[in-house]
């Protein structure tokens, strides 16, 4: 009946049409129209889920009755398609598709309801981006003739200048954040996003940025594959760098939603730390992907403000929506523009009582051997590392402020949604050359699966220090490194090598014993390094 669309709009008032929807769409289309309209008899549109042989994923019904003049009817049809139209806007679907109402048993002019319903179709088209589909039964001739007249006379009108769209801009805390309609390649900003899992993104950034970006992006995946960034040069693009981030979309929301935070989450520790303040966004997963506008949208910017406020960062973030997506640049502008009290006030948080003061951004301490803190780390490590080292150098609190604000944000998250303390304090085993690095920049899943992939390719830690010292390697001086860190397991599951991400529902993987996968790089601080031999 309809072509795979996702709305089908049905006037509840044609008793043909309406019959054929339901029996289409089974007892459970019937079933939520006759719940809904008892809960809200009065309600201009009737929204039900789609079911059955309908290829939509949404069902309006409209009342609409036949008016007594000429143009009182025109008006109805004007407000049958509006209210239709606005409604699956404000839900932020993409498509929507009407029947000629009128035109059967009620024998209303079909020249006037075509001209009406084209018209205001059109008018809303000026506002919104969102195809409209007008569908008539193959034996009316005469009903789809009009249409198609109308929509050519409509096509033969000068078309109006419109007036450029301007910047939409929000300033959060020390930073600001912009939407604007415009092309993502010509963004001049320190650095562009785009994402290594949308291909049609992918090569619409480097078509533009030329040989020299595509050279590099496939000698940087070539060398790791598993990258969650892919960090090249700008070639010919008006920025410094282009970052390709791997993000996985997904059709069920809350996981959606989490690897929305993730992607923004990585996104502002690279930024960070090539030191940039201008970044551009393209609207990702709203495209070709399918995901809901609205949760994309509003996690997207949500997530940003977050980040601005928490980080106190003085970014500018550049929202960049495609000039035919009026209806996702709308959203971006209402969710840019509501005010969030939780979100614009500063982050509170304490440091640790043990952390020392610097001056000189000094980042590690070494422990006195005399002190409870010394102590109660060598209790535990010897217990457990008997007979496999002979001794302990030194033992260092690290102390990365930054980290550590991300570190307690996502722990508060996870105290908020678990209701319970789910941190262990876990081992950490590496060589000397990643220790450095670890300490700068945290876990870092971009190495994930270096060391082997059995629970989750994540980031491996373990309660057992003797086994995290299987992944250590001496240096040159015989200096082995191991870290104890602050991990929040959460929700765990049982973990296997099939495993890219966390499964639906769970925050880390196990062994079941003592290895345990995180799969977020604040999921876990590094708080002590041992140097031992």
């Amino acid at each position: 009946m309809f072509a795979k669309i996702d709305v089908i709009v049905v006037c509840s008032s044609s008793e043909y049409l309406f019959k054929a929807i339901c029996e289409a769409g089974g007892d459970s289309v019937k079933a939520s129209f006759d719940a809904e309209s008892k809960k809200k008899p009065e309600a201009p549109v009737i929204a039900v889920k789609a079911d059955g042989q309908l290829a939509s994923k949404m069902v309006y019904f409209l009342p609409w009755k036949m008016p007594p003049d000429a143009s009182l009817l025109r008006k109805s049809i004007e407000k049958f398609v509006s209210d239709a139209m606005d409604k699956a806007v404000t839900e932020t679907y993409q498509s929507i598709a009407f029947p000629a109402i009128g035109c059967g048993k009620f024998g209303c002019s079909i020249s006037l309801v075509a001209q009406a319903m084209i018209e205001e179709a059109h008018q809303k088209l000026q506002k919104h981006a969102i195809s409209v589909s007008f569908v008539i039964q193959s034996e009316r001739t005469d009903i789809y003739d009009e249409f198609q007249k109308q929509i050519n006379l409509l096509q033969q009108q000068p078309t109006q200048p419109t007036e450029p769209v301007k910047t939409i801009s929000a300033t959060v805390n020390k930073g600001t954040i912009e939407v604007e309609k415009d092309d993502i390649t010509k963004q001049k900003v320190d650095v562009i996003i785009g994402s290594s899992s949308s291909e049609i993104l992918k090569q619409a950034i480097i078509k533009v940025a030329g040989d020299e970006v595509q050279k590099a992006y496939n000698a940087e995946y070539k060398n790791n594959p598993n990258a969650i960034v892919i960090s090249t040069p700008p070639g010919t693009l008006p920025c410094k760098r282009i970052f390709f981030v791997k993000w996985q979309p997904d059709m069920d929301e809350t996981i959606l939603q989490q690897s929305l935070v993730d992607l923004i989450w990585t996104v502002i520790q690279n930024v960070i730390s090539y030191k940039f303040t201008s970044l551009a966004f393209p609207a990702i997963g709203c495209g070709k992907h399918g995901c809901s506008v609205g949760v994309v949208v509003k996690t997207m910017v949500k997530e940003m403000k977050a980040q601005l406020t928490m980080r106190n960062l003085p970014l500018v973030v550049k929202f960049v929506i495609h000039p035919d997506q009026q209806n996702i640049y709308d959203e971006f502008c209402k969710q840019l523009l509501t005010t969030e009290d939780d979100i614009r006030k500063s982050v509170n948080y304490e440091l640790p009582p043990t952390w020392e003061k610097s001056k000189e951004n000094k980042m590690r301490f070494e422990l006195s051997t005399t002190s409870n803190e010394y102590k109660s780390i060598l209790t535990n490590f010897d217990q457990a590392m008997a007979g496999k080292y002979t001794q302990i150098l030194r033992i260092e609190r690290i102390q990365n402020e930054r980290w550590y604000i991300q570190y307690l944000a996502h722990s508060r998250n996870f105290q908020n949604r678990l209701n319970t303390d789910t941190e262990k304090c876990l081992y950490h085993g590496c060589p000397e050359q990643a220790a450095s690095s670890i300490m700068e920049d945290c876990f870092n899943r971009s190495f994930a699966g270096v060391n082997g992939t059995a629970y989750g390719v994540g980031v491996y830690f373990s309660s057992n220090a003797s086994y995290s010292h299987g992944y250590t390697k001496p240096n040159a001086n015989g200096e082995r490194n191991m870290f104890l860190a602050r991990v929040l397991v959460g929700n765990t599951s049982q973990g296997n090598s099939s495993m890219k991400t966390r499964p639906v529902g769970f925050d880390s993987t196990t062994d079941g014993k003592h290895i345990f996968v995180t799969y977020h790089d604040a999921q876990a601080y590094a708080e002590y390094l041992i140097t031992y031999k």
